[in-house]
This record gives C-alpha cells, structure tokens and sequence, in this order.
C-alpha cells in the first residue's frame, strides 16, 4: 500500500537515519500502514463504529488516512486537538470533561459544520454547556460517561446516569445521544481479558437497561482503548471504539500482546554519547524525549525501565535524567561504539509524540518524509491569537 507518498527529500531534509539530528521521533511507514489497515479492517468485519483518539498521532495527515479508511470521526481531550482536527473532519467527539468557560467559548466556537459530542458526567457541566451551545447559536450532542471501573471520571451508578440523560433531555441546546466508558482499567495481557470483559458487559447492560426504562435508550455505546479494542465485538452492545495508540503502538501495548513488536511504528532515534562506564551505554534521550512513565501492562515478566531498543528488546532504558538515558547492557553481549545509532520503543507513545514538534516517516534507513505534530499543546497557534476567534487555520 502506498501511504503518505509525497516527495520532501529536497533542500535541507536529510536522506538517511545517520544523518539525522537526535533524538528524533522516527516511524516506520509500512508498519504505521498496517496498523492502520488492521484496526479498520477489524471495526468493519466486527460491525463497530470507528471514531479513534488523535491524542496519539496529533496529526491531520494521520486522521486523514484513519476517515478515508473509514473512520466515522475523530476523538479528541484537548480543545487545542479539536481545532485542528476540525479542518479536515466534520465529526468530533470531545472527550473530556466540559468544565471551564475558556474551554467552553473555544468549544462553542469550533466551525459550524462540524458536528460535536461531548461526553459529560455531571449537571452543572451540562448547564454550562447548554448556555455555550446557546451562545455559540449551534446544538451538542452528548453522551453520559460512565465509571466502569477506570474510577477517574463517569457516573457510577445507573440511576445517575439515568438523572444526567433527563438533565441533558431538558436542555434546549442539548441532545442525549447514549453512553461512553473508558476501560483503561483493563491492562491484563489481551488472552487474559474474559473475565474483565464479561463484568463489562454485565455493566453496561444495567446502564442500558436503566436508560431504556426512562425512555432514553442509548444510540452510541463508545468504548475502547488499544490494550481492550481488539476484543470490544466480545461485549454485548458497543457500537463505538476509540483506540488511539494502535496507530504508533508502543511497548506497553506489545508486552500485554495488543500487537507483536515489530508492529511498533514509532521508535526515538538515538546516539550513543558515552561508554565510559561499563556495562551501561548513554544515549542522548532522557526524559525530555521518552517522557518518565514506568510500564502500565499487569503483571509479572514484563520488565522495568523507560523503554527498550528495537532490535535488542532486552536491552532497557534503565535510568534517564533530563538529556541522558542509560541503556542496561547486563542482559546482553553487544557493546555498542561512541556514535552508534540505536532505535527505542518507549513505553508510551503518546507522551513521547507530545514532545517533539514532528515527525520523521522512514522505510528502513531511507527518510521519506516528515510531518507537524499539529495538535501538541494546549492553546491556539499563535496566528490564531493575532487574527482573534476564527475557523482553525488550514493545516498545510
């Protein structure tokens, strides 16, 4: 499959991965396609609606590629991800808490064409939301979050859930659209997941029940992580999955087995600075370029450290400071020269890909191209600020 095919091998870019300055985010082209192309192919064999999470990628190159492979939208937290993506999307769901009136007028402000869903857990947010949606002269659509055992944001009952449906139902400027969850507390290894899976389902069910009894029975059911989206079809009335890692992967996802680790897209090109002390090797990525969080998955055997090389899994990024990581070589016999390049799968992507400005797109030691991570902070660019509220700037 032919992806991202564009020619920017002129001027400065360099050709090669040598000559790239590091650390640098590189990613696997081919790998990244397949990621692609396996998740859509499992929502459309599966019957579910695809509706991934930017956070990871924050790139309209990359949402571009997820809708025309079917996507039916794009999930984002950040007000900052939704005006990007809304450029190049007329579908969002925002999926973080409403609260706050700067986040509410940027909400409120997102181009007329696109339609938004918002998910909320609490009255008072939906009030706020429904003057926003007012003032803003345009209707949300709404989706109740539940607590599902995440135990960080959602209602945690069905009779509340039941209470914020009516609540929504009432507002002028407001429309109830169903329910969504975040199993983010679900982290066994993909085989292990049944049990976790089973009390999902018998939740969701009460939820559904209780909203159906009230007269609002729920048209989206949106659910999904990478580590749980590859078994969501197993849950009895999702209709929505909003995985974001699966596009770059990383080495969580691989140690639980939600895909095999030559599926990590992304890795942190690095050199080796010093190998003055021995058995151990810096390299110039500490935490400023693989962020400081230890491994999610459960369990025992899944290691330690901040990141593992991609041809030499057993070789971990045992400690960082701000611009030095120190590769563990107890575990193995290759010793690596001053200068050498070595490749890290980071424990997640997501925070790595938030640090870095772009995005270097390679097949094998040939850099192809390279792309803005459009998304990454919080408010909006700069010429948005000079030119006052207006529709998002076209990304190039």
């Amino acid at each position: 499959m032919a992806f991202f095919c564009l020619e920017e091998r002129g001027g400065a870019m360099a050709t090669y991965l040598e000559q790239l300055e590091t650390p640098v985010p590189i990613v696997d082209m081919d790998r990244l396609a397949f990621n692609l192309d396996r998740m859509a192919a499992y929502a459309t064999l599966h019957g579910l609606q695809l509706r991934p999470h930017v956070k990871t990628h924050k790139s309209p190159r990359i949402a571009a590629e997820q809708l025309r492979l079917g996507a039916v939208g794009l999930t984002c937290a950040t007000l900052r991800e939704a005006e990007v993506m809304a450029e190049g999307c007329d579908d969002l769901l925002v999926a973080y808490p409403p609260v706050g009136a700067a986040r509410l007028e940027r909400l409120a402000r997102l181009p007329q064409d696109v339609r938004v869903t918002v998910a909320v857990d609490d009255a008072q947010a939906l009030d706020a939301l429904n003057v926003a949606a007012r003032l803003g002269r345009r209707q949300f659509d709404v989706l109740v979050e539940a607590d599902l055992g995440m135990h960080r944001v959602g209602v945690s009952s069905p009779e509340r859930a039941v209470a914020i449906a009516q609540h929504i139902d009432r507002a002028s400027a407001l429309n109830f659209a169903g329910m969504l969850f975040y199993p983010g507390h679900i982290r066994e290894a993909v085989g292990e997941q049944r049990a976790a899976l089973t009390q999902l389902g018998s939740d969701i069910a009460t939820y559904v029940q209780a909203l159906g009894a009230a007269g609002l029975p729920p048209r989206i059911i949106s659910g999904g992580s990478t580590p749980a989206a590859w078994r969501m079809h197993e849950v009895p009335g999702v209709n929505e999955v909003r995985p974001g890692t699966y596009v770059y992967n990383d080495r969580t996802t691989a140690m639980i087995g939600a895909c095999d680790w030559d599926d990590c897209a992304l890795t942190v090109l690095a050199t080796v600075v010093s190998v003055a002390v021995k058995g151990q090797a810096v390299i110039d990525a500490g935490t400023k370029a693989l962020g400081r969080e230890p491994l999610r998955a459960e369990g025992d055997g899944y290691g330690s450290g901040y990141g593992a090389l991609l041809d030499r899994p057993e070789v971990v990024v045992s400690r960082m400071s701000e611009e030095h990581g120190i590769l563990d070589l107890s575990k193995t016999a290759w010793r690596p020269r001053l200068g050498d390049q070595v490749r890290v799968v980071p424990n997640h992507v997501c925070i790595v890909v938030h640090l870095f400005d772009e995005i270097i797109g390679v097949r094998g030691h040939v850099v192809e191209t390279r792309w803005p991570v459009e998304a990454r902070g919080r408010g909006p660019a700069l010429d948005e600020l000079a030119e006052g509220p207006s529709r998002p700037r076209a990304v190039q």
